[in-house]
């Protein structure tokens, strides 16, 4: 094993050049002041005080509200949509999660321009209510558009995870429940609901840190006004050039991401301690 250990350096040198270091400048950056030069910055905690403004905690609140709403779209159709595929055999099922897949294939700026279609006043969904006699309302540039667009961006992010719990999952318990008596409902709450919140928090994690993270299709369906954590980041590096408070954003969200995360793993160890 020793002969292989050299192997293994320029892997670590290379994610410390594409990793490591540029966590540790975005760091530096949000407890700093300056022109971008690190000859000339001086060490403050006046970036992250400036989260504290009203206009920027409203941000994160909307966010975070954006990523519920999506999160809990995404499991409502996700969930049935898992359980129906582990109901064929392994040759369907590997061609239905491809067939799930196939949307991640295509660049996410390409499909948001696609739902930009459908949605807009002259789409193809406002052409279609014209025809019945129905006045189609404005969806582009509403939270409905940025919502929609979210959602069929990152269900196959819920359906996978649920998925490989229910393939997982023993079915001899199943079968167990029922011959004792169980009827589906009972089989499916006690049973088959418990041995996939593994996967419904692995998918929940995914969309939700996915979801309040996003910035192109917020832009893009909810126009330049509408603005989200992601969006916040990219305008305060590209637009505005204000790294430092950019980099305190980010940080910011890292903290979250980490805090969510942890819980999600506490609460998937404490349902197996439970299941043991």
């Amino acid at each position: 094993m020793k002969h292989f250990k050299g192997f293994a350096y320029p892997y670590v040198a290379w994610s410390f050049v594409l990793i490591a270091l540029p966590l540790l400048l975005i760091v530096l950056y949000s407890v700093t002041q300056g022109d971008n030069s690190l000859l000339t910055i001086h060490f403050t905690f006046d970036n992250f005080k400036k989260i504290g403004d009203p206009v920027y905690l409203n941000v994160f609140i909307k966010s975070f509200e954006i990523g519920l709403i999506v999160t809990g779209i995404c499991l409502i159709l996700a969930y049935p949509m898992a359980y129906i595929i582990t109901l064929f055999d392994d040759v369907v099922q590997g061609i239905l999660i491809l067939i799930v897949t196939i949307p991640m294939w295509i660049n996410t700026l390409l499909r948001t321009y696609a739902w930009i279609s459908l949605l807009s006043d002259n789409g193809l969904i406002s052409q279609f209510l014209g025809m019945l006699g129905i006045d189609a309302p404005t969806m582009m540039y509403t939270n409905f558009a940025v919502i929609i667009g979210l959602v069929c961006d990152l269900l196959p992010f819920m359906v996978i995870p649920i998925h490989t719990s229910l393939t997982k999952m023993d079915y001899s318990l199943v079968e167990a429940a029922k011959d004792l008596g169980a009827n589906n409902l009972q089989t499916f709450r006690m049973i088959i609901l418990k041995l996939s919140i593994p996967g419904i928090i692995n998918g929940v994690t995914l969309v939700f840190l996915c979801s309040i993270s996003s910035f192109v299709v917020p832009v893009l369906l909810g126009g330049r006004q509408y603005m989200l954590i992601g969006n916040l980041i990219e305008n305060q590096f590209i637009s505005i050039g204000d790294w430092n408070f950019g980099s305190a954003i980010s940080v910011l969200l890292a903290i979250a991401i980490l805090l969510i995360m942890s819980l999600m793993r506490r609460m998937d160890s404490e349902e197996k301690g439970a299941e043991e």
